[in-house]
């Protein structure tokens, strides 16, 4: 009788999961379960044939992580998650970029299709809510960072509502009632999310909504200075502003110091994300926070669950985010 991975946990006592790290040689087992799987191996005459396993199975051990651009630095810390929580697996994480395009999303998933990888996450995904829950039926995907509302499909956030309504209560405490947000135009589920908490946080404390007080763009670095120049032209420009990333508001508080205005003494920012330019930056970045390293393990975790156990999950996880108060916001004088 052939002898199988799962006889093999059973002998040693220990799951599947950590005989697959052992055969793949993953520093994160202790010595002691180490040497419990190689006994049974040995007893057992348990001989792994990676190969045999993939062709039979059509596993590859590799999951693909769609990324819309490489211009989001915090990425790079979401996608540094995945790859060790991957390898705890014997799994490897392919990384692509989509541009933020929708043929392009569709050409890499070709991936999932073959079978070239075992499954992919989405970074951020321009596709509709009907082809992501068809295709979430039949492979395994799953969303990091950017939910797509109704989407039946694994899905990994940050409180994002919680987060922005954190930042600007903490902007109206401080004595600031006129607060501008720059936002995006695009249709990014955080950012309307982030609205959601900007506005919340207004209503909480008797502050009108101004329309006027929206700018929307892109996240692209200098639509930070284009939102300084709108709000510096209204009749009555806002005290404060909450920017929905932390490179609109480095680009937003440059263009400011570079008109002659003090940050936090004449406007006070806040961003969102927490990337290391918003600690090194002079005046330091207030920020949310964004657990980056802990959305790449547990979008990652949570897929294997659903590859070792055959399920097509459609879990809607949120993290906590935590506000990091610097220079940029203080008391308003």
């Amino acid at each position: 009788m052939n002898v199988t991975i799962k006889d093999v946990a059973k002998a040693a006592g220990v799951s599947v999961a950590t005989v697959s790290r052992v055969l793949n040689n993953s520093a994160t087992v202790s010595e002691a379960a180490t040497e419990q799987v190689n006994n049974a191996i040995k007893e057992l005459g348990y001989s792994p044939n990676f190969l045999g396993r993939n062709l039979r199975k059509c596993e590859t051990n590799i999951i693909l992580a769609i990324i819309p651009s490489t211009e989001q630095t915090f990425y790079s810390e979401i996608i540094r998650g995945m790859q060790v929580a991957a390898s705890e697996y014997g799994y490897d994480i392919l990384m692509s970029t989509s541009n933020s395009t929708y043929s392009i999303e569709m050409r890499l998933l070709n991936m999932v299709f073959n079978r070239t990888v075992d499954a992919a996450i989405l970074l951020g995904s321009q596709l509709d809510v009907k082809t992501l829950t068809e295709l979430n039926e039949k492979h395994y995907i799953a969303l990091c960072c950017e939910r797509i509302e109704g989407a039946n499909v694994l899905t990994i956030t940050v409180d994002d509502v919680g987060g922005a309504h954190e930042a600007v209560s903490k902007m109206i405490e401080y004595g600031h009632k006129r607060i501008g947000m720059v936002s995006t135009k695009v249709n990014s589920i955080s950012s309307i999310d982030r609205e959601k908490g900007y506005k919340q946080a207004l209503a909480e404390n008797g502050i009108e909504y101004n329309e006027e007080y929206i700018y929307r763009g892109s996240y692209d670095l200098f639509h930070g200075e284009l939102a300084f120049d709108y709000f510096m032209g209204l009749k009555e420009p806002p005290t404060a502003i909450f920017c929905v990333s932390d490179l609109l508001a480095v680009s937003f508080v440059k263009k400011a110091l570079s008109k002659g205005y003090n940050v936090p003494d004449n406007i006070a920012v806040c961003g969102f994300d927490n990337i290391p330019l918003s600690s090194m930056y002079t005046p330091g970045i207030t920020t949310v926070e964004q657990p980056c390293y802990d959305l790449g393990r547990t979008v990652i975790n949570e897929l294997m669950y659903n590859i070792n156990n055959n399920v097509k999950s459609n879990k809607q996880i949120k993290l906590p985010y935590r506000f990091i108060e610097r220079e940029s916001l203080k008391k308003k004088n």
